[in-house]
């Protein structure tokens, strides 16, 4: 049984914190408490009432109890709060801050600090997040793999390599709002059009929805997926010569590069060239 403690109370922080409290790894008690700290103590409270959360007066008394610590910080403050805390050498470390490294966290607590890097996104807060997550020195399977199965708890969980941990935020951590950004150009049109927002919203998001699970369950690339959906002089062959001028797999790469890179300058580090 472990003591699980958040550093944050923030979005990413409260989903985790209820998919966990409702899930089996409390039920069966793997989890024997959740403990959590913010500057924010309605948070605390609301976390509290309905996911039994216990607040801690403190970071320092957070860190103190926890077994496992989660920072769910923003990264750009990540530094000086790590600075005012003392940590443990048996605690595993996991941190969702954006761009932020083990040495980063290492620099600023103990040099054998244990660590977990993890990248959520916001559809955690509905249980349909996707979280990357990445083993670093000192972490055992079994630790790993209770890591994986908290974040499994609010969506999917997948391994990729420490070193790509800044790289695969554009992937599925920002996805989310560059996603909302194209909706809202075919909703925008909808509405130009005089249609009913609502059902727009419903069969776009649907469309979304079941294409996505097309991408994954159907077997089918996304060339195959393309094709299938497009017949010869046809409504979507017209609309995607249009995309194809407008070169939208070469923006979609821009705005990946740019996400990637900034991820590289919240950590103060620098990114290899490709």
């Amino acid at each position: 049984m472990i003591t699980l403690g958040f550093l944050g109370a923030g979005n990413m922080g409260s989903a985790m914190m209820r998919g966990i409290a409702a899930s089996e790894l409390c039920k069966n008690g793997e989890i024997a408490k959740t403990l959590a700290f913010d500057t924010d103590s309605e948070k605390l409270s609301r976390l509290a009432d309905d996911a039994g959360v216990v607040p801690c007066e403190s970071a320092q008394a957070l860190a103190d109890a926890a077994d496992f610590l989660v920072l769910a910080v923003k990264p750009q403050v990540l530094g000086g709060v790590l600075d005012g805390l003392t940590l443990r050498r048996e605690q595993v470390v996991i941190s969702i801050c954006a761009g932020i490294s083990a040495e980063f966290i290492r620099s600023h607590t103990i040099a054998d600090a244990r660590i977990i890097l993890c990248m959520p996104n916001t559809p955690l807060m509905l249980g349909l997040g996707a979280t990357a997550l990445a083993k670093c020195d000192g972490i055992t399977d079994a630790e790993f793999a209770l890591a994986m199965q908290m974040f499994a708890t609010c969506g999917i969980a997948e391994e990729i390599p420490e070193s790509k941990m800044r790289e695969i935020i554009a992937v599925n951590s920002s996805s989310p709002a560059f996603l909302y950004l194209y909706a809202k150009g075919f909703l925008d049109y909808a509405k130009s059009e005089g249609l009913d927002d609502g059902a727009a919203l419903r069969l776009f998001a649907q469309a979304m929805i079941g294409s996505a699970k097309m991408m994954t369950d159907s077997g089918y690339s996304i060339d195959e997926l393309i094709k299938m959906v497009s017949s010869p002089g046809g409504t979507t062959l017209a609309g995607l010569d249009q995309l194809y001028r407008g070169n939208l797999t070469d923006t979609v790469d821009a705005c990946c590069n740019a996400c990637t890179q900034r991820a590289y300058e919240l950590a103060g580090a620098e990114r290899s060239k490709k």
